[in-house]
Parts: structure tokens; sequence; C-alpha cells
């Protein structure tokens, strides 16, 4: 089965991809609620779902899968909406 990304994803992973020391891996394709992106930063890593903030809330909700697995993980996981969403988690100022 092709899975396909949200509008931005490819945006947010080159953007991720100009901050120094971080490195990012998509994981779109997993499916099972995994989420889009495995971002490693400072030494931590980063899940992420990208959701398109550019459509109505009602379109960005999270699908089954994705909210049993928020619902169930016990380490860091964030939902990026946008560039801004991104810059608030990666850089500091």
């Amino acid at each position: 089965m092709i899975r396909k990304t949200d509008r931005n994803h490819a945006e947010i992973m080159q953007v991720l991809r100009k901050i120094p020391g971080v490195s990012v891996f998509s994981t779109h394709a997993v499916g099972k609620g995994f989420p889009d992106l495995v971002v490693g930063y400072m030494g931590m890593n980063y899940l992420l779902e990208v959701k398109d903030g550019e459509k109505p809330p009602s379109q960005r909700k999270l699908t089954a899968d994705e909210v049993r697995f928020h619902n169930s993980w016990m380490g860091q996981i964030a939902i990026v909406n946008s560039i801004d969403d991104l810059m608030k988690i990666f850089t500091k100022g």
C-alpha cells in the first residue's frame, strides 16, 4: 500500500535538514499510527506527526491508529502543523 504524505511533509523535512545538529528520517510509510518523522537533535529522538495546517481542523484530526499510538507511546511525540510549530521544538529564541 502506498501511503500519502501531507502537503507540507517535504517542506518540513527540508527545514529540519537545515537546522544544525538535526538528523531526520521519514517514517510515514510504517503505518499502524506510527508518526511521520523520526528526528534526532542534541542527543534526543523526537517523533513527529505531520498534519497540513492549511486544512480545517476537522481534516487534521489524528486517525484512530494515530490516537492509539499517541496514547500508548511513553516517550516524546508531537504534532506539527506548520514550520512555526517545528521551530518551537527545534530552536531556542
